[in-house]
C-alpha cells in the first residue's frame, strides 16, 4: 500500500481542518499552505521525506490557533471573573475591554449585611405573640408552628422589647425644667419671659450626656427591661403585668444557608456563573497580530514533530540495500514536547506580566523611580 506523503507543495480549500474553526478566515486561508511549507522544511525537506500529509499540517495549524486562543482567553477570565460573574451570557467577550466592578463584592458584601441587620439578601419576616401577664417563659418555635405554620429553623435578628428612648423623656412639658436649666435661665434674667418650654441654645454633647443620665437612671432604679433568648426559649424581664404583643424580626436558617442565590440577584440562567459558561469564542485568526502569529508557528511545528514521531516510532530501523536506516522518532518527540511546555511557559509568563496587578505595581515602581530622579535635579535659586 502506497500512501501519499508530502509532495512539496499543497491547496488549502475550507473543509480541509477537522474542526473547520478558521476555515473561512481569509487570513486563515492564506496562512496554511505557508505554514505546511514552513514546517515541513523546518523538518528536513526537501534533503529528507516527510511523512505527513497536507491535511496533518492543517490539523496542526488550526490547533496552535485554538490553543493560543484558550490560552489567552483562561487568563482574561482568571484576571476577571470576578466582575465577569453575573453578567450575560448572551454575548460574547472576544475583543472587549473588560471594566472592573463592585457585583460580586457587594453579593459578598450583602451577606454580612444580613447578620448586621443593615439589608442583605436573605428576606427578614416579622412576627408576633401575646404576652400574659405573669408568664415569663415563652417557646417561639411552638409559637411559630402553631400561629404561623412554619417549622423550618428560623433566627431572630430582633427583639422589640425596650422602653420608650431616652429622647422621649428630655423635655418636660408642663414644668420646663426637662433639660436642668431653668436655673440658667434665670441666672440671665430670662426666666420670666419665656413661656412653658423653655429651650436654650446648649452643645451637643449636653444633649448626649443628658440622654446618657436618663437611660443610667432608668437602669440603676428601674426594672429595666431585657431578655434572655438560649435557643428557642424566651425569656422576658420584667414579668408582664399586662396584656400585650411581642413582636420580633427573623429569618428562616435555609434561606440564609441557600446556595442557590435569591430571585433578583443577578445570577441564575442565562448568566455566567463559573469558568465553564464566561461567553468566550475561538479567536478571530486574522485579528492576532504578528507576535501572537510568531508564537501559533512554532507550535504547529511543534506538534508536526510530534506526529512525526509517531508515525516514525512504528518502526525503529527501515531496511534499505545493504544497510538499516535508523529513524529519529526519539529526539523528535523530545523536542516537541520540550518545545511545547516551554513555548506555553513563555505565553503563561507574557499574559502574566500583562495582568492588572503587574501593571499597576510597574507604574507604580516606576513613578517612585521617577520621583528619585527628579529629587536629584538642581533647583533654581530666585532672587528678589
Amino acid at each position: 500500500m502506497n500512501i501519499p506523503i508530502w509532495p512539496g507543495s499543497s491547496s488549502f480549500f475550507p473543509g480541509l481542518t477537522p474542526f473547520g474553526f478558521y476555515d473561512n478566515d481569509y487570513q486563515f486561508q492564506t496562512e496554511a499552505d505557508k505554514v505546511a511549507n514552513w514546517c515541513a522544511r523546518r523538518l528536513g525537506y526537501p534533503l529528507m521525506e516527510i511523512e505527513l500529509q497536507d491535511i496533518n499540517f492543517y490539523t496542526a495549524f488550526e490547533e496552535a490557533v485554538t490553543v493560543y486562543g484558550n490560552e489567552v482567553y483562561q487568563w482574561k477570565i482568571r484576571e476577571n471573573f470576578f466582575s465577569m460573574q453575573g453578567n450575560s451570557t448572551g454575548s460574547s467577550f472576544n475583543n472587549q475591554v473588560i471594566t472592573p466592578n463592585l457585583g460580586s463584592t457587594v453579593r459578598l458584601a450583602q451577606t454580612y449585611a444580613v447578620e448586621a441587620g443593615s439589608g442583605g439578601n436573605v428576606t427578614q419576616y416579622t412576627a408576633s405573640f401575646d404576652m400574659i401577664p405573669g408568664v415569663q417563659d415563652y417557646d417561639l418555635k411552638a409559637i411559630m408552628s402553631s400561629s404561623y405554620g412554619i417549622t423550618s429553623s428560623i433566627e431572630v435578628k430582633k427583639i422589640f422589647y425596650e422602653q420608650a428612648p431616652a429622647i422621649v423623656r428630655y423635655f418636660d412639658p408642663y414644668a420646663g425644667t426637662g433639660t436642668g436649666i431653668q436655673s440658667l435661665l434665670e441666672t440671665f434674667g430670662f426666666g420670666q419671659m419665656s413661656p412653658g418650654i423653655n429651650f436654650l441654645l446648649m452643645p451637643i454633647y449636653f444633649d448626649v450626656q443628658k440622654i446618657q443620665a436618663i437611660e443610667l437612671n432608668d437602669q440603676i432604679r428601674k426594672s429595666a427591661y431585657s431578655f434572655d433568648l438560649i435557643n428557642n426559649k424566651l425569656r422576658i424581664f420584667p414579668i408582664p403585668n399586662h396584656d400585650s404583643k411581642m413582636f420580633f424580626h427573623y429569618i428562616l436558617v435555609d434561606e440564609r444557608n441557600s446556595t442557590i442565590p435569591l430571585s433578583g440577584s443577578g445570577l441564575g440562567p442565562g448568566k455566567i456563573t463559573d469558568v465553564s459558561n464566561v461567553p468566550y469564542n475561538n479567536p478571530v485568526f486574522g485579528l492576532i497580530n504578528t507576535v501572537g502569529r510568531q508564537w501559533i508557528y512554532q507550535y504547529a511545528l511543534s506538534i508536526c514533530k510530534e506526529m512525526l514521531a509517531y508515525i516514525r516510532g512504528k518502526y525503529s530501523t527501515v531496511p534499505i540495500p545493504g544497510a538499516e536506516v535508523t529513524l529519529n522518532q526519539a529526539d523528535l518527540l523530545t523536542d516537541a514536547r520540550t518545545e511545547k511546555e516551554k513555548l506555553l511557559e513563555i505565553l503563561r509568563a507574557t499574559l502574566s506580566d500583562a495582568s492588572r496587578k503587574t501593571q499597576l505595581e510597574n507604574q507604580a515602581l516606576e513613578a517612585e523611580n521617577v520621583q528619585k530622579t527628579l529629587n536629584n535635579v538642581p533647583m533654581g535659586i530666585y532672587v528678589f
